[in-house]
């Protein structure tokens, strides 16, 4: 029996992290709802070489569950909430929810993917925040991970 299930291909993960993030940060800044925001990327004409699953994934477990996920990491950062950047908050929330939802990624990948949108997307040396707040998020997440 084949399966229907497509081979995993992590580019196309990785764009879906980009689009995601960019997705969340209109969600922060104009109010759009999820079906909306979906519905405007998929219009992207870079959507195609992207895993729109995970994409889905990705917006809708940040929006449905912000309070959670900013309740996991705001004890780990060292100003209020409210006075972090909407980049690099989106990044967080993203990568709180892999950290504690998606157990197939590794904590590593999850940290390296965040510093790479921080990079590419956030204030100059966001990327070094980014890194020491999803390093100490994993302490407490994925800590039998860290272990092995």
């Amino acid at each position: 029996m084949e399966s229907d299930k497509k081979p995993f291909n992590p580019w196309k993960r990785r764009r879906a992290r980009r689009l995601a993030m960019q997705a969340l940060f209109q969600w922060k800044m104009a109010g759009t709802d999820v079906s909306t925001l979906e519905k405007q990327f998929e219009k992207d004409t870079s959507h195609k070489k992207v895993d729109e699953e995970y994409f889905s994934v990705l917006v809708r477990g940040v929006i449905f569950g912000v309070t959670e996920l900013d309740s996991l990491f705001e004890p780990l950062l060292d100003r209020k909430l409210k006075d972090l950047g909407t980049v690099e908050l989106s990044i967080l929330r993203m990568v709180a929810f892999e950290m504690r939802d998606r157990l197939d990624v590794p904590y590593k990948t999850v940290i390296d993917e965040g510093v790479e949108l921080a990079r590419s997307f956030g204030a100059e040396d966001s990327y070094k925040y980014i890194n020491g707040v999803a390093d100490k998020l994993s302490e407490s997440l994925r800590s039998l991970e860290r272990r092995s």
